[in-house]
């Protein structure tokens, strides 16, 4: 099973040019993934796509056609001409998808803080080892406590599947609204995480939870111990990212996953996007 993970900032370059066929083509260019999940894409957002207000999920899943598409917006707006805007996460996945669900993530008040909506999109896909879930996401940039708030979500929304499946409810026949649907503790949460190896908020991630809950293991130092994280961020976009380069987007695997990992790699050299393209395999 490959993986790729990639904020597209809705097709925008670091040459300015916004250009989605530039995004499959460096996808596809990665590996022949089976889920992708990119982060930032928009429909009907003038302001975005320099006037072009495109459905951006649907002329992407166009470049895709073996995989199925599915995207959820963290963003509803109503525009000027009362049509709705929507901006959030997309998953297109080769493998079957059993199931969908949208998690919005905390935004807490906090005076005088940017902040917009995040969520978390979560499908369960038939591996060829049994259903895994993968969970893509965009945390808040802004705020440290926002985005402590959407790591605990996260956390909560995890244990919760791990419980539910070591819990299971009355059976339910096929077609109900009540069936039993696979909801597995085995999981890849993937995406913009706007934190940095190290910070609290990271470590929060990684910090154990009690059985029957499987802990999550960051999928980049469980191949490279000794190897700082390669850049995901700030190579080429200066202007975004003055600090310079730093890693901000992961893949974290649960536990009983990590003897599977045979391959971590991010794409340095692409510029389709201020955020780089990542790609996991398992076994």
């Amino acid at each position: 099973m490959r993986l790729l993970t990639w904020n597209v900032q809705y097709g925008k370059g670091a040459d300015g040019a916004i250009d989605l066929a530039r995004i499959a083509t460096t996808a596809k260019a990665m590996g022949d993934a089976d889920v992708i999940c990119f982060q930032e894409l928009a429909i009907n957002f003038p302001g975005l796509d320099k006037g072009a207000g495109a459905d951006q999920p649907v002329l992407l899943a166009r470049f895709f056609p073996g995989h199925a598409p599915i995207f959820r917006p963290s963003i509803d707006f109503r525009a000027s001409d009362g049509r709705r805007q929507f901006f959030g996460n997309m998953i297109l996945s080769r493998l079957p998808v059993l199931q969908v669900m949208t998690h919005l993530l905390p935004r807490p008040p906090e005076s005088g803080v940017r902040s917009m909506q995040r969520s978390a999109l979560e499908a369960v896909v038939a591996a060829e080892s049994g259903p895994v879930r993968v969970v893509t996401t965009h945390l808040e940039y802004f705020s440290v406590a926002h985005r402590m708030a959407q790591v605990e979500r996260l956390r909560e929304l995890h244990d919760e599947a791990c419980r539910f499946a070591a819990t299971p409810g009355a059976p339910e026949p096929p077609g109900s609204t009540y069936q039993a649907v696979p909801r597995p503790p085995s999981a890849l949460v993937c995406g913009d995480f706007n934190l940095e190896p190290g910070w609290p908020e990271y470590e929060r991630i990684l910090a154990p939870f009690p059985q029957p809950t499987l802990s999550f293991r960051d999928a980049w130092t469980h191949l490279h111990p000794a190897t700082p994280h390669a850049p995901t961020a700030g190579i080429y976009d200066t202007e975004q990212w003055a600090n310079g380069p730093n890693c901000r987007d992961f893949v974290f695997v649960t536990e009983d996953l990590v003897a599977g990992l045979r391959r971590i790699e991010v794409d340095e050299k692409t510029t389709a996007s201020d955020h780089q393209p990542v790609l996991v395999e398992l076994r």
